[in-house]
């Protein structure tokens, strides 16, 4: 019987294609591509099939003629050893981390904030800080970064749209991330026209913003161009009742680190990701520069890994990108 080496088994769609077996089973490989693609994966049923193959090699799944795939005892214990639910809730638990630890100040431009991360092969990074520097020139910015010695490259580090939410903490604003998503945006405007897709993160073992990265869902090019783009967000609710401040704070923010923010009252039209927000409530759309910046990254082929949810960082850390073209900046 094949083994599947512990690198393999902690893979992010070997769990998902075991969760959705288990909630599924019998299941054919055509509606398991269906539940990927749905979930973000751009997958084909040929690689499907393979990775089916695999599973059976390695005894933790099996066919039931004439209608798919069920889970061997094996393969259960596989499933409950990787603890999907779980893994799901340390993403959860890491974004409450880290913002209960963001101390920025977007008044005083100082204080720790969170920070995406991509590493850039050496022989990228000149073209890779050019596309940043295009960004901020494109109204997306400023755009502010870092970087540091990486084993393969060099690593970039980015705000992310987390310290947003850090801030509204920080100042008692009880702000609930309600899901990420896709939007597009008219950048001769700034202005977000609607979503086109929205993933609340209960479907997936993995972060649903680098999930949306590496199934090539974004079109940040297109909107650097000054066409209708295709940005990831999050979308957050807030009492309404605090709306004034929420609204100067997240415009402070975009101010001082850049992206793309959309604020609503319970009232108003869209866009929204779902339903319209209750009465009590406003709704925050914002685009953050790392998330933004990881999009256009990946599109362009420069980076060779990437992660969203890297850590803190200190503003006095991070320079405009202009500057790191001209020298360099090491955290």
């Amino acid at each position: 019987m094949a083994k599947i080496s512990e690198a393999d088994s902690l893979d992010r769609r070997t769990f998902d294609l075991l969760r959705l077996i288990d909630a599924k089973e019998p299941i054919g490989s055509i509606r398991l591509v269906e539940l990927l693609q749905q979930r973000g994966y751009s997958i084909q049923d040929r690689t499907v099939r393979l990775a089916l193959s695999e599973l059976d090699d390695a005894g933790l799944t099996t066919k039931v003629p004439g209608k798919g795939r069920r889970l061997t005892e094996a393969g259960r214990r596989e499933l409950a050893h990787g603890d999907v639910s779980g893994r799901l809730a340390q993403v959860r638990e890491r974004i409450a981390t880290l913002r209960s630890q963001v101390s920025y100040d977007p008044l005083e431009d100082a204080g720790q904030l969170v920070v995406s991360q991509g590493v850039v092969p050496e022989d990228r990074l000149s073209a890779a800080l050019a596309d940043l520097n295009e960004m901020g020139e494109a109204g997306m910015g400023p755009v502010l970064a870092a970087t540091e010695p990486a084993e393969n490259g060099v690593c970039i580090s980015l705000p992310s749209s987390i310290t947003l939410d850090g801030t509204f903490l920080a100042r008692g604003i009880g702000a609930e991330l309600i899901t990420a998503g896709l939007v597009e945006y008219a950048p001769v405007d700034d202005e977000v026209l609607r979503y086109v897709d929205a993933i609340s993160g209960e479907g997936s073992t993995m972060d649903v913003v680098h999930l949306l990265i590496e199934a090539g869902r974004t079109d940040v090019a297109s909107a650097l161009d000054g066409e209708v783009g295709v940005l990831i967000v999050d979308n957050r609710q807030f009492p309404l009742p605090r709306y004034t401040e929420a609204e100067d704070l997240s415009s402070a923010i975009v101010e001082t680190l850049g992206g793309v923010l959309d604020i609503r009252r319970p009232r108003e039209s869209g866009p929204f990701p779902g339903e319209p927000p209750g009465w009590n409530v406003g709704s925050l759309t914002y685009g953050g520069v790392g998330e933004l910046a990881l999009s256009l990254l990946f599109e362009r082929d420069r980076l060779t890994e990437w992660e969203t949810l890297t850590g803190l960082a200190s503003r006095a850390d991070l320079m405009p990108v202009a500057s790191l073209a001209a020298g360099s900046h090491r955290l």
